[in-house]
């Protein structure tokens, strides 16, 4: 692909990716990943972020990214917005990359409003076309990027989304900082690991209750629940009243989650909806089966019988069916693992997703 002319004079063009937060989130890490691998000779990142939660400051820090905190409120305030319009307006980037569900909304509206060149919008979650208005916003964008070929076919279908603006790049992982544990043994407990917030999406409901049954046949089998939310606490008490407390353990939220992924026999992701959430690829990586949920793009990463195990949403039954299935037998844990990290080196390398993302910047500025 022929370099293009990103800014005048021949300088890199300036890339604002604006966020909501830096709180622990799969589409922040991902962020962070794009901004810092950006051909620097062609684009020079920025982050601009909206409100309070510097959990992954300090690895934006370490990346050498530029930080711009619009506000340190605990939700994103009129305050915020009125900045990012004065920064918009002061500091006009070269394009306006949005991610997560409020910049997608205003990045739009007052970046068109302040005359910025280019804007890339981004659909990232099965909720995001409707939490985002991308019926009604979707023309303010040059184009808009979904993780998922199940999020782009809704848009198109359900959310009349030009296709001609819509692009898959499907999430990256670092498969040489996401490894199996060559220390791993079979021994102790077999363990269901869920790396999610607490938050409906989650249905930490189903998962626990799911395990439940579980517990009943395998009652040497742990789950180990790790992040932070507002449903936290809810979870812990209906925990507390179907599971014996030697079988579930809650941690927070974790920068570095390598530790819990290598004393785990795999990972469990019980959403009622989705795209292509990172936590699935890193577990790939590390060498995990994974059982998780038929939704959104869960189908197109997880192979079932062969990576993994999937689910129907909703279904404690048929979720516990799964995971009783792999928390019996470690031969077929070990197998679908190892199958799982070829594929994740294979298809979802970090360095295919940056590349991918350039060619779409690179069009957009070029057009």
């Amino acid at each position: 692909m022929a370099p293009p002319a990103p800014a005048p004079g021949g300088r890199p063009a300036r890339i604002v990716f604006l966020l909501q937060d830096l709180l622990f989130g799969g589409t922040q890490r991902q962020s962070l990943e794009l901004a810092a691998r950006l051909n620097s000779r062609r684009f020079a990142p920025e982050l601009w972020v909206l409100m309070a939660g510097d959990d992954l400051a300090p690895a934006a820090e370490e990346r050498g990214l530029s930080v711009v905190h619009l506000g340190r409120d605990r939700w994103v305030s009129p305050r915020a917005l009125w900045r990012l319009w004065r920064r918009l307006r002061t500091h006009p980037p070269d394009l306006l990359f949005l991610l997560t569900a409020v910049p997608n909304i205003w990045g739009r509206i007052l970046g068109r409003l302040a005359g910025v060149p280019k804007i890339i919008g981004n659909c990232r979650g099965g909720a995001a076309p409707r939490r985002q208005h991308e019926r009604f916003l979707w023309p303010l964008a040059h184009r808009i990027i979904c993780n998922a070929a199940a999020i782009r076919e809704d848009l198109a279908h359900n959310f009349g989304v030009d296709r001609q603006r819509l692009h898959v790049i499907v999430n990256g992982v670092d498969t040489e900082f996401f490894r199996p544990d060559p220390a791993r043994h079979n021994g102790g407990p077999p363990r269901a690991l869920a790396l999610a917030r607490f938050v409906p999406d989650k249905d930490h409901d189903t998962l626990v209750r799911a395990f439940a049954r579980v517990n009943s046949s395998l009652p040497q089998a742990e789950l180990w629940l790790v992040g932070d939310g507002p449903l936290r606490e809810a979870v812990g008490r209906q925990a507390d009243a179907l599971l014996p407390p030697s079988s579930i353990r809650f941690f927070p939220a974790q920068v570095d989650v390598r530790p819990l992924l290598h004393q785990a026999g795999l990972l469990v992701l019980s959403s009622v909806t989705e795209a292509l959430p990172n936590v699935v690829l890193e577990a790939m990586a590390a060498g995990l089966p994974v059982v998780a949920t038929s939704v959104g793009g869960l189908p197109e990463v997880v192979a079932h019988g062969e990576t993994g195990l999937l689910a129907p949403p909703r279904d404690p039954g048929a979720l516990a069916q799964a995971l009783a299935r792999l928390l019996a037998d470690a031969t077929v844990r070990a197998e679908m693992g190892a199958a799982g990290r070829s594929r994740a080196v294979q298809e979802f390398s970090l360095v295919a997703m940056v590349e991918r993302h350039e060619a779409v910047l690179a069009e957009v500025l070029g057009g």
